[in-house]
């Protein structure tokens, strides 16, 4: 089994630096670019299956990596991005304002101390959600020669993977995973492996990470 999972391609809440999490924001030109792009460099991968959190920002990424090609779609609330309750579509700068911000800075600096948005999630519960969507996928048999794409979230891709990197106290890994960055993971005899981490198929330059 080979586990492709894709974060979405840029939105304009990504470039404004706005929380991103319920509120259902489309691609931008710029995320239907790197989309683009992603799909030409994978064109070549049949996939078997697809699923993807049921948002239009992953939905379109999902159909630019698809280049036309219909296979079996499922979509998954597990995978969906961190739940930012009232600080949804908020800035940095507006919740510094609302006096959250040293709350705020915990998501990144201490993410596993982030108590969560009010009325939203805590990284651990992403963690915990995602690691068993994973542990789902991967447990059933009829996967076991599959190649499935798994269209998410930036960091629903960190929660969902948390228990296989090597420090898993690190959620972040050093970073929040580029856009339409590819993140693979086999699944055989000797159990489940990270591949590939954070790889992207366009010049870095085009954007800045969000």
């Amino acid at each position: 089994m080979l586990l492709y999972f894709i974060r979405h391609g840029e939105t304009e809440w990504n470039t404004a630096g706005k929380l991103q999490g319920e509120s259902d924001i489309p691609l931008n030109e710029k995320g239907k670019m790197l989309a683009k792009l992603t799909g030409e460099a994978l064109k070549d991968v049949l996939f078997d299956t697809l699923i993807l959190s049921p948002f239009i920002r992953t939905i379109q990424t999902a159909e630019f990596i698809l280049r036309g090609r219909k296979i079996p779609t499922y979509r998954d609330n597990r995978i969906r991005e961190i739940e930012w309750g009232e600080w949804d579509g908020m800035t940095a700068d507006e919740l510094d304002v609302a006096g959250y911000r040293e709350t705020y800075n915990l998501f990144y600096t201490d993410p596993f101390q982030f108590p969560g948005a009010p009325g939203g999630e805590t990284v651990r519960q992403v963690c915990d959600r995602g690691k068993a969507f994973l542990e789902d996928i991967t447990g059933r048999p009829e996967n076991a020669q599959k190649r499935i794409l798994i269209v998410t979230h930036g960091c629903a891709v960190r929660g969902i993977l948390n228990h296989l990197y090597d420090n898993p106290a690190d959620f972040w890994q050093g970073d929040v995973p580029p856009n339409c960055s590819l993140n693979l993971v086999h699944v055989g005899e000797g159990g489940i492996r990270l591949l590939e981490k954070d790889k992207i198929f366009y010049d870095p330059d085009l954007v800045e990470n969000h």
